[in-house]
Order: structure tokens, then C-alpha cells, then sequence
């Protein structure tokens, strides 16, 4: 079985639109999927989008990516102090040394610029991990095509 971690912070919006849009592409498939949650409302929502397992809080986040296979969120997750301070430097650097491939979505509120990306919306944006970074990983034959829109 493959284990994708997600992790979100403050309102876990990006998290859970991510957790939806893994249970459509891998419904049947071989895949556990662990919402990890800067806080507890982060989790919360994402658990709301049917997370298989759910955990809060700097050592939960510390100690779950190590047995992660793919870790996915937004590009703060591996910046120490970012989403307003609730990513710690103990989390990010976790995250960031972790073997688990990491699929980082290019959105943040940091004062960090990512040269050469166009802004895609949120959900077009996961449609496009989801269909170039994210299939090619996962070895199951019961995965749903996705179509990417564009």
C-alpha cells in the first residue's frame, strides 16, 4: 500500500480540495491517505474530505512523513515560519530531509516568488499535479485515468 501524506495548515482548504481529488483518481486503489494538519482545524477539514487517518501538530507531522511514499501541499510546507508561523523549522526540515517524493503545489502567502510558473487557478492547478506528477508514482492498475483540463 502507498502512503501519500498531505499537509495543510490554518483552514486546511488546499488540503482538503487535494484529499477530494485523490479519492476520485484513486477510488479501489492500494492508496492510504494521511492528512496531516499544522493545527487541529486543518486536520479537521481535511478528515471531512475522507482522509483514511488524520494527525496534528509538530511531532505528529515529524514523526508520520518518515513512513510517507509521497507528500503533497503547498510549497510552505518545507519553509521554516511559513502559513504564519505554524509550519516550525522542526516540521519543515522533516518534510524537506524526508525520502517521500514531494509533489509542492507552487501557491504561498510568503514573501517568496517563484520565477517562470503561470497562475493557475487552485483546482486546475491540482488537476495538473494529479495528472504529470502524481499517476506516474503510483503502481496500482485500479487508478482512474484522469483527462487533465485545460
Amino acid at each position: 500500500m502507498q502512503q501519500i501524506c498531505v499537509i495543510d495548515g490554518q483552514g486546511g482548504g488546499i488540503g482538503s480540495v487535494i484529499i477530494k481529488k485523490l479519492n476520485t483518481a484513486f477510488y479501489n486503489a492500494n492508496v492510504e491517505i494521511t492528512a496531516l494538519g499544522a493545527n487541529a482545524i486543518a486536520t479537521a477539514q481535511m478528515l471531512k474530505a475522507r482522509a483514511n487517518r488524520g494527525a496534528s501538530g509538530e511531532n505528529a507531522i515529524v514523526r508520520t512523513v518518515r513512513q510517507a511514499d509521497i507528500i503533497i501541499g503547498p510549497i510552505g510546507i518545507i519553509m521554516a515560519h511559513a502559513m504564519m508561523g505554524e509550519i516550525t523549522p522542526k516540521m519543515a526540515e522533516a518534510i524537506a530531509s524526508c525520502p517521500a517524493k514531494k509533489i509542492l503545489l507552487p501557491l504561498s502567502q510568503e514573501n517568496v516568488v517563484i520565477a517562470g510558473l503561470s497562475s493557475l487557478p487552485l483546482p486546475k492547478l491540482i488537476d495538473s499535479m494529479l495528472a504529470e506528477n502524481l499517476l506516474p508514482l503510483i503502481n496500482t492498475s485500479k487508478v482512474q485515468k484522469l483527462k487533465r483540463k485545460e
